[in-house]
């Protein structure tokens, strides 16, 4: 068993007598891609190992070999202590591989994490809200070689440049009025760690040239200090702006946003892996039960429930759709989750087309209009800006606001076919 994985996928069959998984499954247990998956399970089968379950979706469970030599060699394999990866160790993994469904694209974000992990390369990890960026943080810190060391997490947006200095660089005592005590700030608590600035997009320029200078000297003052004070830090940034549309309009500093972004992760909103929104729900149910001491199959969607969550668009995305099934399962009288037990945070559901009896409300005729404009200018949002006479920061919040996206195929959704400010 030289291969890691084929020995994981084996203790995992082989822990489980008499039951059969799929490869979707051993895909979102092992966090790994299909063909690595298959490649395995059929080298398992060939050895005598596992074997094949007859039915669609093909199924894998262990076996007992024939040949009393290879059945010695199992037993010898399932005796010794399984090595515990540092993957399996880590608490992120173990979130965000809840995360993962049948939709390979969480599997492509696992492997550029596992990347991003081997080195001390700053990252940039770019998605909407509620799609995991913090979590992916910290699982890159914890597979890392820094992974002993301390995560440290700045939520910039929440950050005012009055704060600025004293949060990330600390204050000696009396440095300003009410500094009774010496604080070390977070660069400084992230020392031979990791620190994640979360919304980097929000930060002001005065704090951005402050940050900036940080990572060219790796070295800063407390705020009312004079002694300058080495740090060696990971940097790790998250965002959900459109930051190179920001260098363009001066909003954030060239400079800085090549410092930060070079390594870079995506990750898909909801809407953009459906197939996953059935599959997480389940799994969040059954998380909901167990959570609150009931049979993990004590509570079920109904075909409904089921349907309606994979209409809404979930701005919220992961996020949401936890939050909403804890809730539907909290108000739901029966074991059955109907589709009047779903009460979505958001109102920003697909705009029902507007009937004689019911006129659109002004949040939905906005959306649509909004819409029809990026439609009409080719999603050139400078154009659709002047148009609908709005900047296009305020254009920008209300395109992620109502999950504004191409209805046509053939318009590319490109930043950088739209001319500079």
């Amino acid at each position: 068993m030289q291969s890691p994985l084929r020995a994981g996928i084996l203790r995992y069959l082989c822990s489980r007598p008499g039951e059969g998984f799929d490869v979707d499954t051993l895909m979102s247990v092992f966090g790994r891609m299909r063909l690595d998956v298959d490649n395995c399970v059929a080298e398992l089968a060939a050895f005598g190992v596992a074997r094949r379950l007859p039915g669609t979706p093909a199924k894998y469970a262990a076996t007992k070999p024939d040949a009393e030599v290879l059945a010695g060699l199992l037993d010898d394999f399932l005796e010794r202590r399984a090595t515990v990866s540092t993957e399996d160790q880590s608490p992120s993994v173990q979130r965000f591989r809840e995360m993962i469904g049948r939709d390979e694209k969480m599997l492509i974000v696992f492997e550029w994490i596992r990347t991003a992990a081997k080195s001390d390369i700053s990252v940039l990890i770019l998605g909407p809200t509620g799609s995991g960026k913090e979590v992916v943080a910290r699982m890159i810190h914890e597979l890392s070689r820094r992974g002993d060391g301390r995560f440290q997490a700045v939520n910039c947006a929440a950050l005012p440049d009055t704060l600025f200095e004293s949060e990330i660089f600390g204050h000696e005592k009396g440095a300003y009025t009410g500094a009774h005590d010496r604080k070390p700030g977070r660069l400084e608590l992230a020392n031979h760690g990791t620190l994640l600035l979360d919304e980097i997009g929000d930060m002001s320029i005065v704090a951005q040239a402050k940050l900036l200078r940080v990572l060219e000297e790796r070295r800063f003052e407390r705020l009312g200090g004079s002694r300058a004070i080495e740090v060696d830090f990971r940097l790790i940034s998250a965002t959900n702006r459109p930051l190179e549309q920001f260098v363009r309009e001066s909003r954030f500093r060239e400079d800085l946003y090549y410092r930060v972004n070079a390594f870079s992760i995506r990750l898909p909103s909801l809407r953009e892996r459906p197939v996953d929104i059935p599959v997480l729900a389940q799994r969040f149910l059954a998380r909901y039960c167990a959570a609150n001491g009931l049979p993990v199959d004590s509570k079920v969607f109904a075909r409904e429930a089921l349907d309606q969550l994979l209409a809404y668009p979930w701005p919220g995305n992961i996020r949401e759709l936890e939050s909403t099934v804890s809730r539907a399962a909290l108000s739901s009288p029966g074991r059955t989750i109907r589709a009047t037990d779903i009460d979505f945070l958001h109102a920003a559901r697909v705009a029902p087309e507007p009937t004689r009896d019911r006129l659109p409300s002004l949040r939905e005729a906005e959306r649509v209009h909004i819409a029809k404009v990026l439609d009409a200018v080719s999603w050139n949002k400078k154009e659709a800006a002047d148009v609908l006479e709005i900047s296009r920061g305020t254009l920008y919040r209300k395109i992620e606001e109502y999950g504004l996206k191409p209805t046509r195929p053939s318009v590319r959704h490109n930043e950088a076919l739209e001319p500079a400010s």
